[in-house]
């Protein structure tokens, strides 16, 4: 079976990760979820040679497709609101398929998210997305590099609404998720670093009480059934390399609190992986680039990292 790779928003440089990819012969079977002609119009932009087909094929200038027409016309660089079903239904066919066993997992591309909402549609983007398509009650996103793995216990919220969202309840469940998906790793129960939300960690309330109220007594509850948690640690100095000794993932109460440091250290050779679903889901760390779209000037290090997270997941066992 192959690896469905979503191309993402259409304008941006989605399809050309793809064309460029396709250049050279390689031992992964990849199918695009792409409309034909954006792919073919982009190599022509690229300059590449390109052939598609619906089987699978692992020849260098082939791509395997899975199609599926965008509505309006793709502009590289523009991007168009009429195309943000098309967009999404990328996502609900391969995730239909992965559902289905007829693909191994997905790999998604980047998308524009304020283009989905400008269309009308509510998106806050792949992790919740998926989740929803699969009926999970909870995923968790995961950042990882070769040396740095930054888990997320709230994903693409404001920031107002973040303390509301640090519950028992929901923390519980996102250091459980990690616990558990962590054997995809080779980890058994790993050690998990775990971030207050306030600065210096609430400075024993001063500075909030999120710590002393909710994150301390989870962390407490969790280690007496015999998790590896340590914390609630300062995020000013979790990054450390004295706070990272033997810790083999970091939780980070809110998106900007831990991503920031990841893509710092390994931005291009970061990968965002989905727990808690189904079937395998990577991605790239990085948005559409619609300035970069048809100038063969990409970086494919965070395609490849993806790729290579995700092969290491399928390798150290079936997701269920």
């Amino acid at each position: 079976m192959s690896i469905a790779y979503t191309s993402g928003e259409p304008s941006g440089i989605g399809p050309d990760i793809a064309v460029i990819y396709a250049q050279k012969e390689r031992a992964e079977n990849i199918q695009v979820y792409c409309d034909p002609d954006v792919l073919l119009k982009r190599a022509k932009i690229l300059n590449l040679p390109l052939s598609l087909t619906e089987n699978s094929t692992q020849n260098a200038g082939e791509l395997s497709i899975f199609p599926v027409k965008v509505t309006q016309e793709v502009i590289p660089g523009k991007l168009n609101p009429n195309n943000a079903e098309y967009v999404l239904s990328l996502l609900h066919k391969a995730t239909k398929n992965s559902l289905e066993n007829r693909t191994r997992g997905i790999l998604t591309g980047p998308i524009n998210k304020s283009v989905i909402n400008e269309a009308g549609i509510e998106f806050s983007g792949h992790t919740e997305y998926f989740a929803e398509l699969s009926s999970c009650s909870k995923t968790v996103m995961l950042l990882a590099t070769s040396k740095l793995k930054v888990a997320l216990a709230t994903t693409h919220l404001a920031l107002k609404d973040v303390p509301k969202n640090i519950t028992r309840e929901s923390l519980i469940e996102v250091i459980t998720i990690i616990n558990n998906e962590f054997k995809f790793f080779n980890l058994k129960n790993p050690s998990i670093l775990v971030c207050g939300l306030n600065p210096h960690a609430g400075e024993n309330g001063y500075l909030g009480d999120e710590e002393i109220i909710t994150i301390g007594p989870v962390i407490d509850y969790l280690n007496q059934k015999g998790f590896n948690l340590t914390g609630p640690v300062p995020a000013d100095t979790a990054f450390t390399s004295d706070s990272l000794k033997n810790i083999d993932v970091v939780l980070a109460m809110y998106h900007d609190q831990g991503l920031p440091v990841l893509k710092a250290s390994g931005f291009k050779n970061a990968a965002n992986i989905t727990l808690g679903l189904p079937f395998i889901r990577t991605s790239v760390d990085h948005g559409t680039a619609l300035e970069l779209a048809g100038t063969g000037k990409i970086d494919l290090g965070s395609f490849k990292c993806a790729l290579s997270f995700f092969e290491k997941i399928s390798k150290n066992g079936s997701h269920t």
